[in-house]
């Protein structure tokens, strides 16, 4: 999961507020629909989820914790207003995700249906991180410290990174949930790809 552009419209602190419920909202949503097929995603999102599955802790929890060591990293990569967006976005989806499970309960949902719906619904949230300088923490923080202090394009970064991670869930998961995964991976990333265009973003 990739991490906002450097240039970015300017919002009102009202707009941002917004922005980044409502992204977080799409997010939590998305992993919501992951969760309940058992299914995996890149991320530290998909570290989180295959914790979560091999210790019955809750996804929210594990994933707000491994993300507390990666806060002092956002500070140093984009400076304070990035820490603290970056803070908000993982707790607000921690949250969310935890309290989607009493008020949205999934029976049963196909694997196809939960890997495109997550990958619609976290593309959104992702589109909506991305417009208002947001983050999901843990590996778009690293990639995007990588980028800027090395040069090392932060999408190979975590490629290598959610490459190495369906290794493991492969592992761990039966295969036909492994390759869903991947079909939810693809999906979010086609909407990222086909959506977040600098030039769409310009406000005059």
């Amino acid at each position: 999961m990739t991490t906002a552009d450097a240039t970015t419209p300017h919002y009102s602190r009202f707009e941002d507020a917004q922005g980044l419920l409502v992204a977080s909202i799409e997010a939590a949503l998305g992993i919501h629909l992951l969760r309940a097929a058992g299914l995996v995603t890149g991320g530290t999102a998909g570290v989180a989820l295959i914790l979560a599955y091999l210790t019955g802790w809750s996804f929210g929890l594990v994933f707000f914790t491994i993300n507390i060591p990666f806060y002092i990293l956002a500070w140093v990569a984009r400076g304070p207003v990035f820490f603290v967006k970056s803070l908000a976005t993982v707790t607000l989806v921690s949250l969310l995700a935890e309290a989607l499970k009493p008020l949205f309960r999934i029976a049963e949902i196909h694997p196809a249906a939960a890997a495109v719906l997550f990958g619609v619904s976290a593309g959104v949230g992702l589109l909506g991180l991305f417009r208002h300088a947001g983050s999901l923490g843990g590996v778009s923080i690293v990639a995007l410290l990588l980028q800027d202090r090395y040069g090392i394009r932060a999408g190979v970064t975590q490629i290598v990174h959610d490459v190495t991670l369906f290794a493991v869930a492969a592992f761990i998961l039966p295969p036909d949930r492994v390759a869903w995964s991947l079909v939810g991976a693809l999906v979010l990333n086609l909407v990222i790809a086909f959506n977040h265009r600098r030039d769409w973003y310009v406000v005059s």
